[in-house]
């Protein structure tokens, strides 16, 4: 039996088969995701979600706006991070209809996938703040609905199966579901490092799936079971559970 059909596996795992052996492959497309914030009339944070057509990459999965970064993005000087930017401005208005200037969105997080995923993006992820209501205008077509909803919500409804989210859409709610109101969140990005996410894939002993980053003690050795510091997603057939040692959100 093959590591993609351990029974243990959660289906929102994404990261494919761990006993694949690394071998030279295309590398990820860059990509962009948005991270639209507001507040509800209680000051309590909402963030725009998007569910994917079941028929396309991450189908099915509620996500943030986003897609791969096009031709046209291109920055005049050559900028890697203002390509990004430019692309996070035009993913926000054709996925969602909001229109936002590049100096409003906050880079915070960059995250490349395993060498095991099947579709592999190397995502810069930006966040602004949305000051009023906005008319979301979604095309029927990659995206079938969407919703404005608190990160403790979503993350409750992945827990109870009622809704299906990739690790770093996972994660990205669980750190935005530590502040409020959404002004608070995006002061946080501007003062803090943005984080780096290179995902190491590995199995516990347990046969849990595991995925990690830089700081855990199991991360450069891809040995999940190595005792030491944490900073991993375990990935349990019935529901995720964050660990991490190594800092302070």
């Amino acid at each position: 039996m093959t590591d993609s059909k351990t029974e243990n596996k959660h289906r929102n795992d994404i990261y494919g088969d761990f006993s694949k052996k690394k071998q030279e492959q295309d590398p990820p497309i860059p990509a962009a995701t948005v991270v639209l914030l507001k507040d509800d009339d209680s000051s309590n944070v909402e963030v725009l979600m998007l569910r994917k057509n079941s028929k396309i990459a991450f189908g099915g999965m509620w996500v943030f706006p986003g897609g791969r970064i096009d031709d046209a993005d291109q920055s005049e000087n050559g900028d890697t991070l203002a390509t990004a930017r430019n692309a996070a401005v035009r993913e926000s208005h054709e996925e969602a209809g909001i229109d936002l200037s590049s100096e409003e969105f906050v880079w915070f997080a960059h995250w490349t996938p395993p060498h095991t995923t099947a579709r592999r993006f190397s995502t810069w992820f930006f966040a602004a703040h949305v000051k009023q209501d906005h008319v979301i205008n979604i095309d029927g077509g990659e995206i079938t609905d969407h919703k404005w909803i608190s990160p403790e919500a979503a993350l409750a409804q992945h827990a109870a199966g009622d809704i299906d989210l990739a690790p770093p859409t996972w994660i990205t709610l669980y750190h935005l579901s530590r502040y409020a109101p959404s002004s608070s969140i995006i002061d946080h990005f501007k003062t803090n490092p943005e984080k780096i996410y290179v995902t190491t894939p590995a199995k516990r002993a347990d046969g849990a799936r595991v995925a990690m980053w830089q700081g855990d003690a199991g991360y450069e050795s891809a040995d999940a079971d190595m005792e030491g510091d944490r900073h991993r997603l375990i990935m349990l057939k019935d529901g995720f559970v964050f660990e991490n040692t190594i800092e302070k959100y």
